[in-house]
């Protein structure tokens, strides 16, 4: 039985997307006061009707957004842990918080500044300790290079093809083409992708999503409110958070089961997500897929159960992931062609699609499924929908 919805979006924003570093002189803490401003003009609100914050372990303060924004009735503010993994997570307890009365608009944030840092160098920025210092003495400095151990066991196992990776790239780009907030946008070959720098075997560079910076915030009411906003309330109609030992601290952590190594590590998230929302994989109209790396696309396709386990590759290249495919994939081109801001992109464009207002409008679209990063658990996923 499908379950009745408690808590909606009713207003987003964003700053614009900018190439990493480009941001400055702005603050990360700017950032996030021009998207906050933005989703509460959205959801026709003031700064001081904000009364709770949500967000995830990406290193922000809760006393410094206070202050720079200057809420004076903040009442509800807590942290999902996992990094890009906790993204989806903000929004159930978001919805706890207006669904039990303890606030009435959560604002959920997201944002990146990579000024200095480079989240593509994050296990290289990690403090050596007994329980990662492998991943130095290997030479994995990066995501990138961890991931690709376990695109190269998937290709072993199940004998997916560069190919495969090559079509999550090229539907992106497609996608990306007419959104003007992207920046790749020039349509992508087979043959340019093959002949691509390789950056770490079987990654190539086109397989590495972006690197950008920019914010963005979600405004999230109880049934009570929703109705009143300035447009379509967007259900929130599920949210899972799983941590399963299995996959504990995401791609780069080398102990994990044979089974886990060749996932996205969300299979656990998925079940409890479509049971939570009474839905299965054939209900969802549109995936928007954490996409830092092409290979994990095909990963959490076979963890969500839109094909069987070790047929992603072939599914991809069957053009199943475009537009008027069987489950249309990002098409606001995703990490890897429109911006990278830690998974909250997908839910902007979520948004829009419900909305109907979206660039590239999935035609009826009605569902929408959002998944956090293959990152340390706690695993997270979402359904929203446009029906209560």
């Amino acid at each position: 039985m499908t379950a009745k919805a408690t808590a909606a979006i009713v207003g987003s924003g964003s700053t614009p997307y900018y190439f990493r570093g480009e941001s400055a002189p702005q603050t990360i803490y700017e950032l996030i006061g021009k998207a906050v401003h933005a989703a509460a003009a959205d959801a026709g609100i003031g700064l001081n009707d904000i009364d709770g914050l949500v967000f995830f372990a990406f290193g922000f303060d809760t006393g410094l957004l206070i202050e720079q924004l200057g809420l004076k009735n903040v009442v509800f503010a807590h942290c999902v842990s996992g990094f890009g993994s906790g993204m989806a997570g903000m929004f159930d307890l978001a919805a706890m918080g207006v669904e039990t009365g303890r606030a009435k608009n959560v604002v959920c944030i997201g944002a990146t500044q990579q000024v200095g840092r480079r989240v593509g160098q994050a296990l290289g920025n990690f403090a050596a300790t007994p329980d990662n210092v492998f991943h130095r003495i290997a030479g994995l400095g990066g995501p990138g290079q961890a991931l690709a151990l376990s695109a190269r066991r998937h290709m072993h196992r199940y004998g997916t093809r560069r190919e495969a990776f090559a079509e999550v790239v090229m539907a992106s780009r497609a996608a990306a083409a007419t959104r003007e907030t992207a920046f790749r946008r020039k349509p992508l070959s087979l043959d340019e992708y093959m002949a691509a720098p390789m950056l770490a075997d079987p990654l190539c560079k086109f397989d590495f999503c972006l690197e950008t910076d920019g914010a963005l915030a979600f405004v999230v009411n109880a049934v009570d409110r929703a109705a009143d906003r300035p447009h379509r309330p967007v259900w929130i109609k599920a949210v899972a958070q799983v941590a399963d030992p299995a996959w504990g601290r995401a791609f780069f952590w080398l102990n994990q089961t044979d089974d886990a190594f060749v996932s996205a590590g969300a299979e656990a998230v998925a079940q409890r997500l479509y049971a939570r929302a009474g839905l299965g994989p054939q209900d969802i109209d549109v995936a928007l897929l954490y996409d830092h790396f092409s290979p994990l696309v095909i990963m959490q396709l076979e963890d969500y159960g839109f094909c069987p386990r070790g047929e992603g590759g072939a599914f991809v290249e069957s053009g199943a992931i475009r537009a008027g495919g069987t489950i249309p994939v990002n098409p606001h081109g995703g990490h890897l062609s429109e911006a990278y801001v830690v998974g909250v992109t997908h839910v902007r464009e979520a948004v829009e699609q419900l909305r109907g207002t979206a660039v590239n409008q999935v035609a009826g679209a009605t569902t929408a499924l959002i998944t956090g990063g293959p990152a340390p658990v706690p695993m997270t996923g979402a359904i929203l929908s446009s029906e209560r």
